[in-house]
């Protein structure tokens, strides 16, 4: 019986700035929105690549990926990640998924804002 390799899948805090579309499901008024998410792959660039194409397919307009990098990465870098976060970081990895865990709508210039503000870690 031959055993199964480990898996190299890491998951991968990105934030994703997605404008308007036609059927995107974002709120009336909103000019777009930042999506905070966790998604597996066995680099960052992969796990950027398929979260792209999920929210295509979800039928909304990626524009920007910003990537905080894995688990490790983010506690070596100081932030501090909730029991919460954690639970969702798991199940996208048990799940080989892409999880979207909040998003928030922009009424203004907030993409521009966005831009200029400090990186989370």
């Amino acid at each position: 019986m031959t055993q199964k390799k480990p898996s190299r899948q890491q998951v991968y805090t990105l934030l994703v700035q997605i404008g308007r579309k036609e059927g995107d499901g974002l709120p009336e008024g909103a000019t777009g929105a930042a999506l905070m998410i966790y998604a597996s792959g066995v680099d960052e660039a992969e796990a950027v690549r398929e979260t792209v194409a999920i929210l295509k397919q979800a039928d909304t307009a990626p524009l920007d990926v910003t990537g905080y990098g894995t688990i490790a990465e983010r506690e070596e870098a100081g932030h501090e990640i909730d029991a919460e976060e954690r639970e969702l970081m798991q199940r996208a990895l048990e799940e080989n998924a892409v999880i979207v865990a909040q998003m928030t709508p922009f009424f203004g210039n907030e993409l521009s804002d966005l831009d200029e503000e400090e990186p989370l870690h």
